[in-house]
């Protein structure tokens, strides 16, 4: 916030930057805000879009006019990816913006080529292109990072986030050409040694094609010191056999992290608002028969010295790892291996490989692996508690219509023959199963949605009821007690039933209408479903004349939810309302992806080159 003019302006539409956005414009130029400095920003993967409503945190600072949020896809298979574009003088900016996304589904969308970077109509060779991405960039798995190479030469700068580690000096990539920024992390998050390299932050400086990045070094961060010692490498000083060895090596810890508590107080910027006590880290490889000594024992010398004093000492192990064979796997040995082994499991993959190598009687019969995989990563990794059960019913279902539509003899062998040829069939299909696993995904989100607004309606009705009790003997006092309890209770209801309703009633210059707030709000179709599930038998004998009237007994009575019950709230406890919702979304397929090449300068006190002149370019309109 402030008074300084903002110097720049932007050419591109914003309502294509910040569709998604209640505000569809840059904050600066909100006549209600007065903004001196524009920040725009891209949300990462710990404040990815979640939810409903696909909200995350910086949707409360752009709507409070405090950020631009960018670089947002609301599509899961396609990515057209416009850059919002910005000129000073003669210099102008295209910056384009990805947020994160699980890098297995975006390294499958680069893989198909379905995402577009797309460039400025006029003039596109006179752009400086700048890329921010939060994605993993070293390689955890064989899927689950971005490779460099999969990003389009005609960019000039990266600046990539998600990476810890403080890399902020460009680094040119020798294939694309293009220069790539990694500023790390602000602060420590873990006692690893990528979080012991210095943290900067980067001023970057750019004129037409040139840039130049002037680094700053955070004054404010915790000191980080880490060491790493082999004991196996001192024979002089450490013998196994020796039965005084453990106190040698105590000794020897001591005079190192004393060591380090030394630099660690050389390297303080002498900022007063920098933590005084240092982040040490001793990691001791006793492999070679050598005992570790007791870790809580020794930190106790260090308590009012260290930021971590339980955590100086790490003792492990340092173990050859054999060839194995693929065919050989063990789940047991794979949840157990340690992490210092550098192999990074996903759950995916762990679930996938349990029933690769799992005996026949407890294979999947009906489900597919990657199916099952997928839905446990979304339970592990984002508590969708549902998120199993319902693509075991959505399989379920759909396994029943396509038995039914075949007409299937009623035969067990029949029936399994007919089951596993179908599974197969989905299995070639990805694009199918992908779409399965978000279907069922969307129902256990709305399932999620729909629990939380039954509890806070049964809460309302306990405080009514409460309420309608506590109005005492007085015959008069009653019907006023009655309405106020009533009142309270249809208020919450709305509440929880409309979760877009505005808190208040004034309104400043961001602030939408009551129209808008009334459009917003989430509106609730009625959905019924069967209370209980039938098994594949139960469907094929519901074929039958004789056994119809039966088998519709193992459905309950649909409830439907009307508006009209916000008005008046019945007593019918929530346990016995079974409602789920399910929305379906059309999303599009295919995409193309082309390579531009492009050059880019450095600017430094000595002199100016430009290592691109030669560089042939290619055009892709937009």
């Amino acid at each position: 916030m402030g008074d300084r003019p903002v110097q720049f302006e932007i050419l591109s539409d914003q309502a294509v930057n910040f569709h998604y956005s209640k505000f569809p414009w840059v904050n600066y130029q909100d006549r209600n805000l007065n903004i001196s400095i524009p920040i725009f920003s891209i949300h990462g993967n710990h404040d990815d879009p979640t939810g409903a409503d696909a909200l995350c945190a910086l949707d409360i600072l752009s709507c409070a006019g405090l950020l631009n949020h960018f670089g947002r896809s609301s599509s899961v298979e396609k990515l057209d990816i416009s850059p919002i574009l910005l000129r000073k003088g003669r210099t102008k900016i295209a910056l384009y913006g990805l947020g994160a996304i699980p890098d297995e589904r975006l390294y499958r969308m680069f893989v198909n080529k379905q995402v577009t970077m797309l460039r400025p109509k006029e003039d596109e060779d006179s752009w400086f292109n700048l890329f921010v991405i939060h994605q993993n960039r070293s390689k955890h798995g064989a899927t689950n990072y971005i490779p460099e190479q999969f990003l389009d030469d005609f960019i000039n700068l990266v600046v990539w986030g998600h990476e810890h580690e403080c890399k902020i000096a460009p680094f040119q990539n020798e294939q694309q050409g293009f220069y790539v920024s990694q500023p790390g992390s602000s602060v420590v998050t873990s006692l690893s040694p990528g979080e012991a390299v210095k943290k900067h932050i980067g001023l970057l400086h750019v004129k037409g094609k040139k840039m130049k990045m002037h680094k700053i070094a955070l004054e404010t961060v915790r000191t980080f010191q880490m060491e790493d010692v082999v004991l196996a490498d001192h024979p002089d000083l450490f013998n196994p056999d020796n039965p005084k060895v453990t106190q040698a090596i105590q000794a020897f810890c001591m005079e190192k992290v004393e060591l380090m508590l030394d630099n660690a107080e050389r390297e303080r910027l002498g900022n007063p608002r920098q933590p005084e006590k240092p982040l040490i880290r001793l990691r001791v490889d006793y492999t070679g028969g050598f005992e570790p000594f007791s870790i809580h024992r020794f930190s106790q010398k260090y308590v009012d010295r260290v930021a971590n004093p339980k955590d100086i000492i790490h003792f492990f192990r340092h173990r050859e790892q054999k060839e194995k064979n693929d065919s050989d796997l063990n789940f047991g040995k794979l949840v157990s291996r340690p992490a210092s082994e550098g192999m990074t499991l996903r759950v995916e993959d762990l679930v996938k490989q349990y029933f690769q190598t799992a005996e026949k009687k407890v294979q999947l019969s009906l489900l597919t692996e990657r199916g099952m995989g997928e839905a446990v990563q979304e339970f592990v990794d984002k508590l969708e508690n549902d998120a199993i059960e319902e693509l075991v019913k959505f399989q379920l279902e759909k396994t029943q219509r396509y038995l039914k539509e075949r007409r299937t003899d009623a035969e067990e062998e029949k029936i399994d023959e007919e089951v596993r040829k179908f599974r197969e069939s989905r299995k070639k299909n990805t694009e199918e199963e992908e779409e399965e696993v978000r279907e069922a995904m969307t129902r256990a989100r709305a399932h999620r949605s729909e629990d939380a607004v039954l509890v806070a309606a049964s809460s309302d009705e306990e405080l009514m009821d409460t309420g309608m009790k506590s109005t005492g003997d007085s015959d008069d006092g009653l019907p006023a007690t009655l309405n106020r309890g009533r009142g309270r209770a249809r208020g919450r209801v709305r509440a929880a039933r409309g979760q877009n309703s505005t808190r208040g009633s004034s309104r400043r210059g961001r602030g939408s209408t009551s129209q808008e707030s009334a459009t917003s709000s989430r509106t609730y179709k009625p959905v019924s479903m069967p209370a209980k599930n039938m098994s594949i038998m139960d469907a094929f004998k519901s074929l039958k004349p004789t056994a119809s009237l039966n088998s519709s007994k193992s459905f309950s009575e649909d409830i439907i939810d009307d508006d009209s019950d916000l008005e008046d709230i019945s007593t019918v406890p929530s346990s016995k309302v079974n409602q789920r919702l399910s929305t379906t979304s059309s999303l599009s397929k295919r995409g193309s992806q082309s390579q531009i090449s492009r050059g880019v300068d450095f600017e430094s006190d000595e002199d100016e080159f430009d290592p691109f002149k030669s560089t042939a370019t290619s055009r892709r309109t937009k």
